[in-house]
Parts: C-alpha cells; structure tokens; sequence
C-alpha cells in the first residue's frame, strides 16, 4: 500500500524531468495521488519565485498569488486525499488498530507532504552546487546545507516508514482530521460573500453563503 522508497524516487525522478520535459503523471493509483500533490508543490515553489521578483508590477504579483492560492488549496486536498486512499486500503484489507492503539499528531499524507518539499529543496541546493559564478564561501555553505538537507530526508523517511509499519501491526491508528479551509469558500469568507452578493444580489437570500456577521469559528 505505501512504499516509502518508491515515494522518494517519485519525488527525486519527477523533479528533474519536469524541469526537463515538462509536468506528466504517468502513475496510477496511490503513486498517481502521490505525484499529483508533488506536483502542486512543484508548480508553488515556481510561483512563489515570481513573486519575489523586484522588478514585477503590483497586477503581477497579485495574479501570482492568486495563483498560489488555488494550487496551495490543490496541495491541501490532495494531501487528505493521500490519507483518505490509505484509510480506504487499510478497511478494505480489515487492518484495524488495536484498542489502545495510539494516535499520531501527523498523518502519512502529511509527511508525504513534507518529503515533496524537500525533495525540491534538495534539487535547487544541488543546482546551487553546480554554480562556476559564486566563490568558495557559498559553496560550502550550500555543502552544508544540503547535509542538513539529506539527513532530514532520512529522518523524514524513516519516521514515515515506523509509522506505517505501527499502523499495518495495529499500534497506531489513522485517524483524519479535514482541515475545513474557510479562506476560498464563499460560504465562509465574508469578502468572497460580499463579492457574490454584489454579482448576484440572491446568492445570500438563497442560503448560499453567510453574511459577514456569520463566519464561523
């Protein structure tokens, strides 16, 4: 159901191609939602360097941001979805925790979530590694960095691989917690709502979204 190896070779193969040849998901199943939430961590880690660009025009960096917005909300999703795909493997293949079994604080999907961001984090340290522009100073600072880099990979992957083998023996139990973002929901986001009463004065009185007095905890 989750093989850790395969994940970090996902996430270590698809990040050079698609710098290479473009964004493809040729995976299926649980690999498929894996590469699919890796590749919204790829395509926020690009925008978020647009919008750091000094000489960008205040139009830009809003359409940016715009931008990551949506694929943020995309990374969130899919991150459940990961847990959601295990939690649905786990019934059907009847693994159930043990009555005191314990509860982590951060799901397999999370830390999937993690290990896809280090994975561009590494990749961008080593393209640091190749420059002939910089002097010695900045190379072993990037040397440094990307030990700490790959130790955190290794502890990351190890602590993934523990918690799966503790779910599959019964010690732990998965257990999702929806996050339930408000921000881009019109039913919940008082600016959204008031946007969507000024298009369309019926979208409150028809119960569609909540007056800005109403937002919920």
């Amino acid at each position: 159901m989750l093989n850790v190896t395969q994940i970090l070779q996902i996430h270590r193969d698809t990040v050079v191609q698609w710098h290479q040849q473009g964004i493809s998901n040729p995976y299926e199943g649980f690999l498929w939602l894996v590469c699919q939430e890796h590749e919204q961590n790829y395509r926020l880690w690009h925008e978020e360097d647009k919008a750091r660009q000094p000489d960008a025009s205040d139009s830009e960096i809003a359409a940016v941001k715009r931008r990551i917005d949506q694929l943020n909300q995309m990374r969130n999703d899919l991150i459940e979805k990961l847990d959601d795909w295990l939690i649905g493997e786990l019934a059907a293949r009847g693994v159930r925790p043990a009555p005191d079994a314990r509860q982590n604080s951060e799901t397999p999907g999370s830390i999937i979530d993690r290990l896809s961001i280090l994975a561009l984090r590494i990749y961008h340290m080593e393209e640091q590694r190749s420059r002939t522009d910089v002097g010695p100073e900045h190379l072993e600072r990037v040397e440094k960095r990307l030990a700490i880099l790959y130790e955190q990979r290794e502890d990351l992957a190890r602590a993934l691989t523990e918690l799966w083998e503790d779910i599959l023996a019964g010690r732990k139990r998965l257990k999702l917690y929806r996050q339930f973002k408000m921000y881009n929901d019109p039913a919940f986001n008082p600016y959204l709502a008031a946007a969507a009463q000024s298009r369309d004065p019926q979208v409150l009185s028809a119960g569609q979204c909540s007056a800005p007095g109403e937002r919920a905890a």
